[in-house]
């Protein structure tokens, strides 16, 4: 009999860790709904302790979804432990994981601790955590460095405490597969009462082989791993959970397991981490890139019109990738049809953001003679992260360029008073030119640390999809936009990140001023 593989998503909580990535709330919200949908066994929705932020986007993950167990990390502290419970606590199932270095180059020059005193931290952090909830996961960092019967310990610890969960970590991506499905064994033969919890892999990807040592971790009798959608995290990323998803899918006649996920949601759940976190899919990335599914060669071509299977192991179906062409919208399409389509690619918008959706998508269906997915994916991207709120609100770009005379731009922007606000600049190029306009319209200072632009369809008429990060007062903001016209892209993509700096500032003031009143009661 098939046993049943669990998927624990760490997407918002590792795959936040991705340089210059930060999810707003909002984002984080939108993306455990898709995670739901997905039909995700365990949502690891942040680490509580690290932002007062991070702790009200699961509060409100666990208010509003419903289904996958909610789990929040927490360090091998009281006050971690403590904090996490207070975030997830609302959940319909919580889970608090508890983690701390195990390998012996962490615990001497990170944690500058020895093994007893590691042990005993991970046993005072299970049993602490064990009073808030029966749902306990363990993970001693960097197992596939350390030493096998020091795991053997410290995992005997976990179990002896009542974890439920014991993750085997491969946290710096070292691991070959023979080696991870040895550790895992390792674990399973020697640690007593094993078989009272569910043993996970957690595997990164710096060597390349996260997928491979998930998969051989199962083949060695983990029934829980875990990973991001589209693999995104720390350095190099995690295991890419649509690739393990639908490995196990495809070869359930080697494996013998099964999960519970919903492959027709994995498309939708990729794009929405795409768009949401600024970083773009490789063309040939396993399973939903662009070219997982084109064929080039003669041969794969004659093959796949004379039968699909000859050159395709997966349907693009099951992934939930539209067949043939996309349904087409045009500037006379009204606002029902889009929001059918809308339905179609897994966005449900309120109304006063369908409004919104709409008139970006009325301006560029006047650009262009057809709207496919590709453009309705790109102007939601841009159009959910307007806040009804933003400080400012881009007017009018205009910009005068060429290969004589000096880049110039003019803009004007709607403040903060709702009064208009106009100026100009030069700059070494039109982009630079427009940025240094905004800038003196806004008085803000900051450094633009990327600038990406990419078509988002093909042909002449095609959108130009802007996506930028800046840094101001050490932290990292991150703008995008679409727009046949790419400077008017780029402008308003240049907004929407200054807008999401004035933001997070402005919640920072408010939570110091509350802080202080509250110091003075």
């Amino acid at each position: 009999m098939a046993d049943k593989i669990y998927i624990f998503d760490t997407t918002l909580r590792d795959g936040e860790q991705s340089a210059g990535i930060s999810f707003s709330i909002d984002e984080k919200v939108e993306m455990a709904r898709q995670l739901e949908r997905l039909n995700v066994d365990i949502i690891e929705a942040g680490f509580p302790a690290t932002s007062p932020g991070d702790r009200e986007a699961i509060a409100r993950i666990c208010r509003e979804v419903r289904g996958p167990v909610i789990a929040g990390l927490a360090r091998a502290v009281k006050s971690d432990i403590d904090t996490a419970w207070e975030a997830v606590k609302d959940a319909e199932t919580p889970r608090i994981h508890v983690f701390i270095s195990a390998s012996e180059i962490q615990m001497a020059h990170q944690l500058r601790k020895n093994r007893e005193d590691v042990v005993e931290m991970a046993r005072a952090a299970v049993a602490h955590a064990r009073r808030y909830t029966s749902d306990v996961e363990f993970s001693p960092m960097d197992a596939s460095r350390a030493d096998a019967d020091f795991i053997v310990e410290i995992c005997q610890a976990a179990i002896d405490e009542g974890a439920t969960t014991i993750n085997i970590p491969d946290t710096l991506g070292y691991a070959i597969p023979r080696e991870m499905e040895a550790r895992v064994r390792h674990v399973m033969e020697h640690v007593h009462g094993i078989e009272k919890a569910r043993v996970s892999v957690h595997c990164h990807n710096d060597l390349g082989m996260a997928t491979a040592n998930s998969l051989a971790g199962m083949l060695g009798g983990a029934r829980q791993i875990e990973g991001t959608i589209n693999g995104i995290g720390e350095r190099a990323g995690n295991a890419s959970l649509e690739e393990v998803i639908m490995a196990i899918k495809t070869r359930a006649d080697y494996m013998g397991t099964y999960t519970d996920i919903k492959t027709e949601e994995l498309y939708n759940a990729s794009r929405m981490v795409e768009r949401y976190s600024g970083l773009m899919l490789q063309s040939h990335k396993a399973v939903v890139g662009k070219n997982a599914f084109r064929h080039s060669s003669g041969i794969h071509q004659d093959g796949v019109l004379k039968m699909r299977e000859t050159f395709e192991i997966m349907r693009r179906e099951d992934i939930g990738i539209p067949i043939g062409s996309s349904i087409v919208l045009t500037k006379v399409s009204g606002s029902h049809g889009l929001r059918s389509r809308l339905a179609d690619l897994g966005i449900t918008p309120n109304d006063t953001e369908l409004a919104r959706i709409y008139e970006a998508f009325k301006d560029v269906a006047d650009a262009k003679d057809e709207v496919d997915d590709r453009d309705l994916l790109a102007i939601v991207s841009e159009q959910t992260q307007i806040a009804v709120n933003d400080a400012w609100t881009l007017d009018l770009v205009q910009v005068s360029s060429g290969d004589h005379g000096a880049p110039t731009a003019s803009v004007r922007l709607i403040g903060p008073d709702g009064a208009m606000h106009e100026d100009a600049a030069i700059g070494t190029g039109p982009v630079d030119a427009i940025y240094k306009a905004i800038n003196r319209v806004t008085g803000l200072e900051n450094t633009l640390t990327e600038f990406s632009v990419k078509s988002v369809t093909e042909g002449i008429d095609a959108q130009g999809e802007v996506t930028i990060r800046i840094d101001t007062d050490g932290g990292t903001y991150q703008g995008r936009a679409a727009d046949p016209d790419i400077l008017v892209a780029s402008a308003r993509a240049y907004v929407h990140a200054l807008n999401r700096s004035i933001a997070a500032h402005g919640q920072a003031a408010a939570r110091e001023a509350a802080q202080e009143a509250m110091g003075r009661v």
